[in-house]
């Protein structure tokens, strides 16, 4: 079995996990110079293009995130080769943390308490009224299941929208885009956790955002070009939405002169609501790689249609 991996950056880490985890396979680092190289199966992260030009013989490849527009976008990707995606490897937790804390920061005012705070004001708030902040979560696959249980959990009502229809414990669903309204107009707080698709680009808009009730609240955790920027903007700034929580922006880093880093209703992160863990994902890779030798099949392969 022959094994090649490519990232831009810490590549070395994960070849040595990959080879302890597959002892009998032959793992290198893909480089221009060793192009020709033919490898069984490719495990990779932003790769060059000319990674797939070059390789004739792969049976799968496999993508270090659970995002996989950046690699759908390479035009040698071969579109009848297997591209499978990570389910979860320990970023469906993190996620749940990031966006529940994000909800909790807003809902209970900590950011005015750390306002007072520095102001030497000590003053008690309203406490919350959970009811009045009903959190709706978009894309409920593995990992957005797992965020819409998290804030279900802390007594929200908890709304989710989906594609194709889904049910969940303690979770009102709504699928297709003839129910999408409905959803919207159902929820004050709404969480992205849409894959990137060509459907999905630009779905966090003005028409789509006003339809929240009032003073919505923008969590994004999914990709920067879900969001049309300058309607959020806007939408702040009339008053129409109370604050956002944004962990992805279109262009990464973010330009020093962008005006979410100084808006005073955006908390910001340089997208780090959930970051891939090796060790667990180089373990649900072995294990997928172990069961394909063996001729079965697995899960988390990318329909090309649908884009995830």
């Amino acid at each position: 079995m022959k094994i090649i991996f490519y990232s831009a950056k810490n590549a070395q880490p994960w070849l040595e996990a990959i080879a302890v985890a597959l002892p009998d396979a032959e793992v290198w680092l893909w480089t221009p110079a060793c192009a020709q190289r033919q490898a069984d199966y490719a495990v990779i992260w932003t790769p060059p293009a000319e990674l797939f030009a070059t390789q004739r013989d792969l049976k799968a490849v496999f993508n270090i995130g659970a995002g996989v527009d950046g690699v759908m976008a390479l035009p040698n990707l071969p579109r009848g080769l297997p591209l499978v995606r990570l389910n979860d490897a320990g970023m469906a937790t993190q996620m749940a943390e990031y966006v529940c804390h994000a909800l909790i920061r807003h809902t209970r005012e900590f950011d005015l308490y750390a306002v007072q705070a520095k102001e030497r004001r000590w003053k008690l708030r309203r406490p919350v009224n959970r009811a009045a902040f009903p959190v709706g979560v978009m894309g409920l696959g593995s990992i957005g299941a797992r965020v819409a249980g998290a804030v279900a959990a802390f007594g929200y009502p908890t709304f989710g929208w989906s594609r194709s229809p889904k049910s969940l414990p303690g979770i009102t669903a709504f699928s297709g885009q003839d129910r999408f309204d409905d959803f919207l107009h159902a929820v004050r707080v709404l969480v992205c956790m849409l894959p990137l698709t060509p459907e999905t680009e630009g779905i966090l808009n003005a028409s789509t955002l006003s339809k929240l009730k009032p003073n919505g609240y923008l969590i994004n955790v999914a990709r920067g070009r879900h969001l049309v920027e300058e309607d959020l903007l806007a939408l702040l700034d009339d008053g129409t939405l109370a604050g956002a929580a944004i962990d992805v922006v279109r262009r990464e880093p973010l330009p020093a002169d962008h005006a979410f880093w100084t808006h005073p209703k955006i908390t910001l992160t340089p997208h780090i609501s959930a970051v891939t863990l090796r060790e667990e994902s180089v373990a649900q890779i072995a294990g997928k790689i172990r069961a394909l030798e063996r001729g079965e099949d697995i899960d988390g392969v990318v329909d090309f249609q649908r884009g995830y």
